[in-house]
């Protein structure tokens, strides 16, 4: 499994000693056989992708592995099965549409307003959120009790806005079922069956034990997390939420691990650097005419009815 920090590996495709098995004279003949495939592979998925493409969100090229109508596709396939696993959708209409209206509305103030975004509140006391291919976005009944504004949860929907915007999802899935496949079979751009990709999600996998397998690198984070106060600050909220919100997370861990931060890792340099572009990019943060907290809101609509509900109907920790 990818260990959630920057992995390279750099071939240069041009090396005959690693193209041609005969060339490798030191190497038995299968590993070189292994190593022209591997290259073939790489060659083969290339050229194959969709395109090195300009990614609005981040600026920055990159290889389109999967379409948006597949991203899309596995996505909406992928839901059901993680409603299920996580306890289904929170017994709480009022909690689920004031999530569902927030995250909407970060949406449309993305660089993928279009997508059919999809935000699901389930009744699963873990402290986690995540977002499949396609914008669909889980956050937990555990982790929204931690929360104490609506500016922390919208940092927290806008992070998970932030990775399918910058399609952090897709790749790594893909860097996945690479390392997976030892990229024998390079499925990763055509060819790839839709169950395969959903094993790779972790469809059907047990909570706390790999349900959602993909981990994202330090970079990726630091986009996430910079997009998200993008968004956030667009539909005026403190940006300010964001830094509490990973204070938050980070106290919370001290105790036992969050599996939010089993996918989302959280050293000490994140928080620095989120500190550091609220007073660089946000050097108005503390105008309350500019940006709000909305505290009271989220204490009456949030955590009020939370309060008031029976207890979770999935609770992990308990079979331990």
């Amino acid at each position: 499994m990818h260990n959630g920090y920057t992995d390279r590996l750099e071939i240069d495709m041009n090396r005959s000693n690693i193209a041609t098995p005969r060339a490798r004279a030191g190497l038995p003949m299968r590993v070189a056989r292994w190593l022209a495939g591997l290259t073939a592979a790489l060659a083969l998925t290339l050229a194959t992708v969709t395109g090195c493409q300009v990614n609005p969100a981040t600026g920055q090229q990159q290889f389109n592995v999967l379409s948006e109508a597949e991203e899309v596709r596995i996505g909406e396939q992928a839901v059901p099965e993680f409603l299920a696993q996580y306890g289904g959708e929170l017994p709480s209409p009022e909690v689920v549409n004031h999530v569902r209206e927030l995250g909407h509305k970060l949406a449309r103030a993305s660089e993928r307003p279009d997508l059919p975004w999809e935000f699901h509140v389930v009744d699963s006391d873990v402290v986690n959120a995540f977002a499949l291919p396609g914008g669909k976005v889980f956050v937990t009944r555990g982790m929204l009790e931690q929360l104490e504004n609506e500016a922390q949860l919208a940092a927290v929907l806008g992070h998970e806005i932030g990775h399918v915007t910058a399609q952090h999802v897709g790749q790594q899935m893909s860097r996945q079922i690479g390392l997976e496949a030892g990229l024998a079979a390079i499925g990763l751009a055509v060819g790839q069956s839709e169950s395969q990709w959903l094993q790779v999600l972790g469809v059907g996998a047990e909570v706390g034990g790999g349900l959602y397998l993909l981990q994202f690198s330090r970079q990726q984070e630091l986009e996430a997390d910079q997009l998200g106060m993008r968004y956030m600050t667009r539909v005026n909220y403190n940006p300010v939420g964001a830094l509490q919100l990973l204070q938050i997370l980070k106290r919370e861990s001290q105790g036992e691990p969050l599996e939010f931060l089993s996918t989302h890792p959280l050293p000490q340099t994140r928080i620095d650097a989120v500190e550091g572009r609220i007073r660089e990019d946000y050097p108005d943060y503390d105008r309350p005419q500019r940006y709000r907290f909305a505290r009271d809101r989220y204490q009456t609509q949030m955590l009020q009815p939370l309060r008031e509900l029976p207890p979770p109907a999935h609770r992990p920790q308990q079979a331990r």
